[in-house]
Formats: structure tokens, C-alpha cells, sequence
């Protein structure tokens, strides 16, 4: 189908690619980006269940170029969902990607099972404000690491503990936790030691060799996530939304035009997501 973009979301891969520090769209030009909410404008021949005009969201053909960052995106029908109802279209731009990450993190790597307790880092930010508020809704006890300025906004969303990464010893909580997301690396040594055996970590970026032989020794499993396009776990994000225990929070919107300025305010990791609006 051929979207007409209303608003494009920005994430920290995007900054990745376009300085060479992520190469997945290989060398310039490309157009960056993946996270899109917008219109129905077109609709190939074998399309069904669309219509043109619908509302839509996806996060098309991660990791290879999808051109989120324009008036219009060609996307595969199957990798694109209805927008929820409860949101616009700024919102709607900011939950793909990170959406996504947390739902594969927690639920499909992680198995996440009603009861747990779960870890996850820094979760004031893109992903982690959303993962906190997914493991809510499915039963979890939620403890957020942040730093000191954040930790009343991951408590606003539900956390049940909120660490402040920069003081706190995590000895205490030797063995007591099921299922990490480590947002961000470098945590492995306090995932590995708050982690019971039998306990899961999942990572987002690569975990080291003696992290992996650590947890091997303990029972722990590791696992490395690499998110990919997922219309059913978009319609289950959309339903969170629309019974309202899901809010993608927006820190700023930048027009399409701004695009540098946008990564420029998303490199200062402001609480939550970063929207071009087209």
C-alpha cells in the first residue's frame, strides 16, 4: 500500500544509520527512518482489508529502508495495522519501533508469565516507558532503573519499584528477579546478579562472552533481540492503547523539515519519544 505520512517517529537506530555507526541502508543516500502513522493512498491489487482513507500505523521493512522520513511511504500491507482509535497521529508515529521492541522483549523472548518480577533499564526512555506499562498489563511486578530526574515519571506509569541507576546497589535484590530487558548496554553485570536461576535477560545489543558464560553457569538464558515488522503485535499494542492501558508519552514534535534538529533533541535522551510531523 502507499501511505500518506501525517507524522514519522524517531528513534535512536535512526541516528545509528545516518552516522555510520548502525549501517543498514549501506552507504548515502537513503532516506531514514521506519515508524510511520498516516493514511490510506493507494492500495495494491491483492490488498484486502484496507480501504483508501483508512488510518493506519507500522514500522515497514526494518531493518532495510523504509523512507519514513516523506509525504508518502510504499509498505507492505501485511506489516502495516489500524491505527488505534484512542490516539492521533503524532502517537500513533512514536509506538511502532519502540512498541514493538518491548512487546518481542518481553513476550516473545522473554515469555513473560502473570506474577513475574521484572527488571527493566532504563525505563524512562523510548522503549522502556512503554515496556514498563506492557509488563503492567500483563501482570507483572515492574521494577525501572532511571535516572534521578525521571524516577517520578516511570513511578506515573506504574512501576511498582524505581531505581536510580546512578546510586543504587542492587546486591539486595540478588536472585530475586525473572526476566530482564536491558535497554542499554553495559548493564550486564547488575542484570546477571538480580537474576534468578532459571531467569531470562534480554538484550538489545550484543552481550559479551563472559556475560553469556556467566549465565550459562547459572541457568539463566540469554537472549538478543533484534526487533522486525509484526502486524499482529501492532494490533495487540493498539488494543492496550484503546483500553487505555497504554500511553506512548511524546517529549517533542519537530516538522519534517527539522529533521536535524529533531536528532539533535533526541540525543539529549529526553523522557519518551521524538515525532517529525509531516
Amino acid at each position: 500500500m502507499l501511505v500518506r505520512i501525517k507524522a514519522a517517529g524517531i528513534n535512536p537506530v535512526d541516528g545509528a544509520v545516518r552516522g555510520g555507526i548502525a549501517p543498514l541502508l549501506g552507504e548515502p543516500p537513503f532516506i531514514l527512518g521506519w515508524d510511520i502513522s498516516g493514511t490510506v493512498e493507494a492500495l495494491g491489487r491483492d490488498v484486502t482489508g484496507f480501504k483508501i482513507g483508512d488510518a493506519v500505523f507500522g514500522m515497514p521493512r526494518f531493518p532495510k529502508q523504509a523512507a519514513a522520513y516523506a509525504e508518502l511511504a510504499a509498505a507492505p500491507a501485511d506489516e502495516i495495522a489500524p491505527k488505534p482509535e484512542g490516539i492521533d497521529h503524532i502517537h500513533a508515529a512514536a509506538l511502532p519501533l519502540a512498541g514493538l521492541t518491548a512487546w518481542h522483549g518481553l513476550v516473545r523472548h522473554g515469555g513473560l508469565k502473570q506474577g513475574q518480577r521484572v527488571l527493566i533499564h532504563a525505563a524512562a526512555g523510548g522503549v522502556g516507558h512503554l515496556a514498563v506499562q506492557v509488563a503492567k498489563a500483563r501482570g507483572a511486578y515492574v521494577v525501572g532503573t532511571a535516572s534521578p530526574g525521571k524516577l517520578d515519571f516511570v513511578r506515573s506509569l506504574g512501576a511498582d519499584e524505581v531505581i536510580d541507576y546512578t546510586k543504587a546497589d542492587f546486591a539486595g535484590r540478588t536472585g530475586d528477579i525473572d526476566l530482564v530487558l536491558e535497554t542499554v548496554g553495559g548493564e550486564h553485570a547488575h542484570s546477571l546478579k538480580v537474576l534468578k536461576a532459571g531467569g531470562v535477560l534480554v538484550a538489545l545489543l550484543n552481550v559479551p562472552d563472559s556475560a553469556k558464560a556467566e549465565a550459562k553457569a547459572r541457568d539463566i538464558r540469554v537472549e538478543r533481540m533484534s526487533v522486525v515488522p509484526d502486524r499482529a503485535g501492532l494490533v495487540e499494542l493498539g488494543k492496550l492503547v484503546d483500553a487505555k492501558k497504554l500511553a506512548v508519552h511524546v517529549a517533542k514534535t519537530f516538522p519534517l523539515e527539522e529533521a536535524d534538529a529533531a536528532h539533535a533533541f533526541l540525543a539529549t535522551k529526553p523522557i519518551g519519544k521524538v515525532v517529525l510531523t509531516v
